[in-house]
């Protein structure tokens, strides 16, 4: 039996074209509309932020000197002066509610990473810390007003630093336990299974394995979180309050730079707005410069 050979290069299916892009296609014409579209649409997401930075920029950045971090600020009306206290009380807040949420965080998400992964309490951990996350941050300062400040229950005292502190640990936590839950995940099994098979316990294995395998994650969860702790303002006038004079520890009232911008913003007063503009541009620095920093950590883990 005898076959005639098959050929294909009249039939209309098999058109044989160059293969070059030709942007007079109605496809490609369609693709480039929709990327331009796309582009303005980044261009407006990303817009706002130019326009602060720009702004504040140009309203606080003329004051910027030697003095403005130094100084305490005036009295209202008087001219001259700086934000020194108000920057490092911030300092002083954040570093407290650090202390606070950083080993409680870790250790949530070491609990519910490798210890009841998938059990019905490490669902409602979970779920309980997502819904947290998204709770406004005035809330959090009145609980803490309700069960610290207004019972003096800390020395005695109402409003004080480790007050706020408490209170911006509680917007912390959820963004740490978050990271450190997902970036455990990210280890390899392997690598646990490797450390039991030379006879490791779980404790070392997660202390000298695990944690270390998942450092970048967790830094960068950490970094964000002290980022949204630093601008808050809401749950610091509920309990850290503010003081013109320089920080007296942690059991007193301190100045901080968010609820500095918020008193002397409202203020008759052009040199305490200036004031505020100042504190703005710092902030705003601040909190762009940990941002920044969060990115270069989480590229550490990029192969």
């Amino acid at each position: 039996m005898s076959y005639s050979p098959i050929t294909y290069d009249n039939s209309p299916l098999f058109e044989r074209r160059p293969l070059t892009y030709s942007p007079n296609l109605a496809r490609n014409r369609f693709n480039q509309a929709l990327t331009g579209l796309a582009g303005v649409f980044a261009a407006i997401a990303v817009l706002p932020l130019f326009l602060v930075l720009i702004y504040v920029l140009i309203q606080g950045g003329k004051l910027l000197s030697l003095r403005l971090f130094l100084d305490l600020p005036p009295a209202p009306g008087l001219e001259g002066g700086g934000i020194g206290n108000a920057i490092l009380g911030t300092i002083v807040v954040t570093l407290v509610a650090s202390l606070i949420s950083i080993p409680i965080g870790v250790g949530g998400g070491i609990f519910l990473s490798e210890y009841s992964r998938n059990g019905w309490f490490a669902q409602a951990v979970r779920f309980a810390n997502d819904v947290l996350s998204g709770v406004p941050s005035i809330i959090s300062g009145v609980f803490v007003y309700g069960i610290i400040v207004a019972t003096r229950i800390i020395a005695g005292q109402s409003y004080s630093a480790m007050a706020g502190g408490i209170a911006l640990s509680v917007l912390m936590l959820p963004t740490v336990i978050k990271t450190t839950d997902e970036g455990l995940k990210l280890v390899p099994q392997e690598l646990r299974w490797g450390a039991y098979g030379v006879g490791a316990s779980k404790v070392v294995t997660i202390l000298k394995i695990t944690l270390p395998a998942a450092f970048t994650p967790i830094a960068t969860g950490v970094v964000l979180a002290v980022a949204r702790a630093a601008g808050e303002t809401a749950p610091l006038i509920f309990t850290a309050l503010f003081s013109p004079f320089w920080p007296e520890g942690v059991f007193n009232p301190i100045a901080s730079m968010s609820v500095l911008i918020f008193n002397f913003a409202i203020m008759p007063y052009e040199a305490q707005n200036e004031l505020a503009w100042a504190a703005s541009f710092v902030l705003v620095i601040m909190i762009l410069a940990a941002n920044l920093l969060a990115r270069w950590i989480s590229r550490m883990a990029r192969p």
